[in-house]
């Protein structure tokens, strides 16, 4: 059909819509307050209407939920919403297939075979509850609260966090989102800038600046609504694109300037502009002088970093790395250094990479100005008094976190100490795990190492609503509500334009699957912890509301959501007052130096392949959130399958021809599920992609199971970022097994004598 006809036949059909005698308040409505529901009209046409919030992934869109008959039929967004409006993504739209989903854990349930069959008996709660609080108790007494530790991701876990930290363990909260993703560019804008840049939200206005630089983010493929309508906007009001990244990616295809650099050489590149940007006064010489501290000790550490000198370590042509840089140079201050969120690339490098972002944005003065970085409008919302415990966890005699010096802001310990630790007992024994909305195994490097741990252990259980890899390890698995039957905290959106939401349930539990909060308060019950007094939700959500003269039912007779003015921008006619040391952007780190850290970046250079191999990188697919997504029947039939990218000139040496079938093998031995080759020229020759996600495990997901490979089984070898204790992700290595024959990558891009080769222990 042509454009034209197109149009014609949409005006028709909402000019027909919107003469129809609707019950209710109809189509054409100003915000979200309709209570019952209509059964008479097609589809999901004079449905109950509630207003929730989203959680297929981390970004929480504010959703209206529709039910008839006692069943969600269809989940809009909230047009209330100034992030998403009504719009919601194929994940969002498919939240009706994780609730629905035949494979659902709908009843507690006990192990019965060994760890990691899989094999259980259903239980009732009283016996599920009592054993996990027997096993605490024992565990506790006879080792101390730190032989106790938490896995935790998402709104669910919340609650678990609060008794794990109560019961007294520094091991409360070890994040795998925290340690195995943000942890470091959280440190490096945290020190340098003094607020956290990037974490669940990233406070770049892409809307409204000129040019934007990626350096490995693939937005368009890792999928959030509102961001990815910023991003849009910016590029359809003439906004400049620059992409750095080994594959042409998503972005990398509306750029006008894609740099296809060497991985693990992202820094030389940076510090290399840095240089250029001083030399050639392209920075915003104002904004340096009044708001920036160290700038005479930045001039003076990287001047040995020169454009021709970058061009030959990252393999990318001089005169590119120039125009690129000036592109960015010529739109300041309004230009978007995105700070990028995964960050855990090469373990030593990842913080002082993201120092190097944050220093190159302030050159510019883009910092708390339309179209460059901002910050977030603080929303005055209280805690209820039901669930406050102790402030402070408590701390062994020898804290895993110890040698990490910038990890104390952040909760919790580093997953891999956690899992080192469970597995040698020093410098203390860990026996028992508990996990709650994260699938470890196929999140954390090495899970054939965490799965050895986990042998260790005198106890395991999870908190699940489908029976993943790590529900198939666990002990007792207890079954969460998902979030369209369930409430949970109050959200504040504090990005520029500031709003309150709340999930709340649109439906009763399946089976006898449970709210987290209940199962938090029954657990803590038995535990003899003064946690959740509050008599349910409600009542805790009403406390966290009465500081701004609101409750649940207000706040839903108002459709949900609340917004709120922002103050996103600095005053450009006063200094900035940061909360950092100085109170402007900290250049040179005196914190840094005071630890033996380079207070200025400086290029370490990260490993390269092994002669025959391949790095192995990833990224994300715009219809699936890592793992969690994959059985879901909706977004499966989307895409069911990753393929593994092969550079097409590397293809043609080996004889492998696009959409044949091969294993991949990294360098410890461990191989692939068999896998699609996708050949291309829209990758590096000495890389390897493939999307996260996917290759479950678990046999009980029926839809999920072993269908395409998982990265996650492949990463085997990971280096601990010194700063805060992340471990690495893209620092294993790969060759390609076809027909049963193993073959050598070749090597097509002559290697600089400055970046050393990755060595291979031998058995």
């Amino acid at each position: 059909m042509k454009r034209r006809g197109f149009l014609k036949l949409s005006a028709a059909t909402w000019a027909t819509l919107a003469a129809m005698e609707l019950k209710g308040k109809g189509l054409f409505r100003p915000k979200v307050t309709q209570a019952s529901e209509t059964g008479d009209l097609p589809g999901s046409l004079g449905a109950k209407e509630v207003p929730s919030v989203c959680e297929m992934c981390f970004w929480r869109c504010p959703i209206v939920v529709k039910v008839k008959g006692g069943k969600v039929v269809k989940i809009e967004g909230n047009p209330l919403s100034p992030a998403n409006g009504p719009r919601v993504c194929a994940r969002g739209n498919s939240g009706i297939q994780l609730l629905y989903d035949p494979d659902r854990v709908k009843y507690p349930l006990k192990r019965t075979g060994a760890r990691g069959e899989g094999k259980w008996a259903r239980i009732s709660w009283d016996e599920a509850l009592d054993e996990v609080a027997h096993n605490i108790k024992k565990i506790k007494d006879k080792y101390g609260p730190h032989a106790l530790a938490f896995f935790d991701h998402g709104a669910s876990a919340e609650y678990f966090r609060e008794i794990f930290k109560e019961l007294g363990t520094e091991n409360y909260s070890n994040e795998p989102a925290f340690f195995q993703c943000v942890g470091p560019v959280a440190v490096a804008y945290l020190t340098t800038m003094g607020y956290v840049v990037s974490g669940t939200r990233q406070y770049v206005d892409m809307s409204h600046t000129k040019a934007m630089l990626l350096v490995g983010s693939h937005l368009g493929e890792n999928l959030h609504v509102s961001h990815i309508r910023e991003y849009v906007e910016g590029l359809a009001r003439g906004a400049k694109l620059v992409v750095v990244d080994p594959r042409f990616s998503a972005p990398a295809g509306k750029a006008d300037l894609w740099l296809p650099i060497r991985p693990g050489t992202d820094t030389a590149l940076l510090l290399a502009w840095i240089n250029y940007v001083i030399q050639k006064n392209l920075y915003d010489e104002n904004f340096v002088r009044k708001n920036c501290h160290g700038f005479d000790e930045l001039k003076e550490a990287v001047k040995g970093y020169d454009l021709k000198w970058a061009a030959r370590i990252c393999d990318l042509k001089e005169k590119d790395i120039k125009k690129a840089i000036e592109i960015l140079a010529e739109a300041r201050p309004q230009v978007v250094i995105y700070p990028g969120r995964h960050s855990t690339w090469y373990g030593r490098g990842d913080v002082q990479r993201h120092r190097c972002l944050a220093i190159l944005a302030a050159l510019f003065g883009a910092i708390g100005v339309p179209g460059g970085i901002y910050f977030p409008t603080p929303i005055p919302i209280g805690e209820a008094e039901c669930l406050i415990g102790k402030e402070e966890a408590g701390e062994s005699d020898t804290p895993l976190k110890e040698k990490f010096p910038f990890a104390e802001p952040f909760p919790g310990s580093p997953t891999n100490e956690i899992i080192k630790a469970t597995l040698t007992g020093k410098p203390y024994p860990i026996k028992l795990w508990g996990v709650c909305g994260i699938n470890i195994l196929q999140t954390i490097p090495n899970p054939y190492q965490t799965m050895e741990a986990i042998k260790k252990l005198d106890f395991i259980f999870s908190v699940e609503m489908l029976p993943t890899e790590t529900a198939i390890w666990s002990d007792i698995v207890l079954p969460d509500a998902v979030y369209l039957e369930r409430y949970d905290h109050v959200y504040k959106n504090d990005e520029l334009h500031p709003f309150i939401t709340i999930r709340q349930p649109a439906v009763e539990p399946l089976g006898e699957a449970r709210p987290p909060y209940w199962i938090a308060q029954q657990l803590a019950r038995r535990l003899g912890l003064s946690l959740f007094t509050c008599e349910n939700e409600i009542a805790y959500l009403n406390g966290q509301l009465k500081e701004i003269g609101l409750s649940v039912e207000k706040l839903t007779r108002a459709g949900g959501l609340i917004t709120f003015p922002g103050k996103p921008y600095r005053d450009p006619n006063k200094g900035l007052n940061l909360a950092t040391e100085t109170g402007k952007v900290e250049l040179y780190l005196e914190a840094f130096a005071d630890e033996d850290f380079d207070p200025i970046p400086k290029f370490e250079p990260t490993p390269a392949p092994p002669k025959g191999y391949a790095r192995l990188i990833y990224g994300r697919v715009p219809v699936h959130t890592f793992s969690r997504t994959m059985n879901n029947l909706w977004l499966h039939n989307e895409w069911p399958e990753n393929e593994v990218w092969i550079n097409d000139e590397v293809a043609a040496k080996l004889g492998i021809k696009d959409g044949e079938m091969v294993v991949l093998v990294n360098q410890d031995g461990y191989k692939s599920n068999p896998i699609k080759a996708k050949v291309t020229p829209g990758i590096r020759p000495d890389a390897i992609y493939l999307a996260h996600g996917f290759g479950s495990r678990s046999p009980r997901l029926t839809k999920a199971y072993g269908k395409g490979a998982s990265d996650q089984f492949l990463i085997t070898h990971y280096v601990e970022d010194p700063f805060m204790g992340s471990s690495s992700h893209r620092t294993s290595f790969v060759k390609i097994i076809k027909g049963g024959r193993t073959l050598d990558i070749p090597e097509l891009r002559p290697l600089p004598p400055e970046i050393p080769r990755f060595k291979i222990k031998e058995a």
